[in-house]
């Protein structure tokens, strides 16, 4: 492969990570009251995003193009682990809301331990199958045709990468204390806001598997 083609892969898969998901949400939420939960939830989600990546470069994806009910499955559990997740921060929003932390210490003892962070970040990566349709659509088609071994390594890296770098920075960027400052206020309404967000998206995904489902 030559570095051209490379990347043109690179830059297809920076667009799609950069664009708003459950992801980009999910650190947002974190970032805003803490930077190593967000950091953490960062790695978590690029144990995900390893995983898809892994198997776009290496065909395994077109097995859910082969058995779509694999697909429509994955949608309805990944749908139901998002909704319970906006569900779950609704609730702290609106519990936050009545009874607001007193400083940005107990906002971050209110978002748990770091080890959950990490896990939310790996669940709600898994928990959305659309990253495969995308790579699948828009990375697999400038791949080569019968990849060796080095080459598929090469390209894997490259995806997880420069998503994990792009995360890494965003992390950093809005988990700056002054950032963290100005928006501490604002805490409850973000977690609503996203919680919101994460209800729409998983009914979303758990309609369209069981539409697919029964079918």
């Amino acid at each position: 492969m030559n570095p051209v083609d490379l990347a043109a892969i690179v830059a297809v898969n920076v667009a799609g990570a950069a664009s708003p998901g459950p992801d980009v949400v999910l650190l947002t939420r974190m970032a805003t009251r803490s930077r190593k939960h967000a950091l953490a939830a960062a790695v978590g989600i690029h144990v995900g995003v390893l995983m898809w990546t892994s198997l776009t470069v290496f065909g395994a994806a077109a097995l859910l193009t082969a058995f779509p009910w694999l697909l429509e499955l994955i949608q309805v559990l990944g749908g139901s682990w998002i909704l319970y997740m906006g569900i779950s921060s609704v609730r702290q929003g609106w519990r936050d809301r009545l009874d607001p932390p007193l400083d940005l210490e107990e906002a971050v003892q209110r978002l748990g331990s770091v080890r959950s962070a990490f896990t939310t970040g790996v669940a709600t990566n898994l928990s959305n199958p659309k990253i495969v349709l995308f790579l699948a659509a828009l990375v697999a088609p400038l791949l080569p045709t019968s990849p060796t071994v080095g080459t598929a390594l090469i390209v894997i890296a490259a995806l997880w990468l420069s998503s994990f770098v792009l995360f890494m920075a965003y992390c950093m960027l809005v988990s700056t204390e002054r950032v963290r400052r100005k928006l501490f206020s604002a805490g409850p309404y973000i977690d609503m806001g996203a919680g919101a967000f994460f209800i729409v998206a998983g009914t979303l995904l758990i309609v369209r598997g069981l539409l697919g489902l029964v079918g």
